[in-house]
């Protein structure tokens, strides 16, 4: 019960934080180009081994800054990538 509500407050929270971003695009546009250089650098010059696919740089693009946490995520735990 605890963890939908949780759950249910951290979806509404992501969908007024996407409705506030899509008010100005420059904002997307900057958000989705700063994902793409931090993923690039990180991966470069730190050596993660995180392989540049479609599907991590179209995860990044989407995402931004939360689409490289997100690939992180998703590959230190072994999930893909």
């Amino acid at each position: 019960m605890i963890g939908g509500l949780v759950g249910l407050l951290i979806a509404l929270l992501i969908v007024y934080l996407i409705f506030r971003f899509l008010k100005n695009p420059i904002y997307i546009i900057a958000n989705s180009i700063a994902g793409i250089i931090i993923f690039v650098i990180l991966n470069f010059f730190f050596g993660l081994g995180i392989p540049i696919n479609i599907f991590s740089v179209g995860i990044v693009a989407v995402g931004g800054i939360l689409g490289v946490l997100l690939v992180l995520l998703i590959h230190f735990l072994g999930l893909g990538f």
